[in-house]
């Protein structure tokens, strides 16, 4: 029986999805990958279905914006099976908002705190009577958010 020619190699799947063979084989091993094996002579290779060109693609821009793989895989399967639940999604979408919104401000007072700390250092070359007191910085920084 002839193998099916719409099942691609993973090099072949790789490269149309514009990624590495790694990276396929790390989303297969996952699970966010529909594959099977196939033995030719004794050699066993893994095949997979055109729909993971898409997949990746689906993948990628999850992750693009702050999904971890753990997070898409559910969702990924459940769109792909027809059970996504809407109400969950858009749940778990707010919940990664507030978190990277958390992140953000995060990063912003860190901005904040290293131009500070790149104007005393500017101030203490120039002056080196300037002293820069530990107590006063300790007591202007507030604790990074969770």
């Amino acid at each position: 029986m002839a193998p099916d020619e719409s099942f691609l190699l993973i090099g072949t799947l790789a490269k149309k999805a514009n990624t590495t063979k790694d990276t396929v084989r790390h989303y297969d091993q996952l699970g966010l990958l529909k594959s099977r094996k196939r033995q030719a002579g004794s050699r066993l290779y893994t095949e997979f279905h055109p729909e993971c060109i898409e997949r990746i693609e689906l993948i990628k821009s999850a992750q693009a914006i702050g999904f971890t793989l753990t997070e898409i895989k559910d969702s990924l399967n459940d769109y792909y099976d027809g059970h996504l639940d809407l109400n969950e999604q858009l749940h778990v979408t707010q919940q990664k908002l507030e978190q990277v919104e958390k992140q953000q401000a995060n990063i912003n007072r860190m901005v904040e705190l290293l131009t500070e700390r790149i104007e005393i250092l500017e101030r203490m070359k120039v002056d080196s009577n300037y002293k820069y007191d530990v107590e006063d910085c300790k007591n202007a920084m507030p604790p990074l958010l969770p």
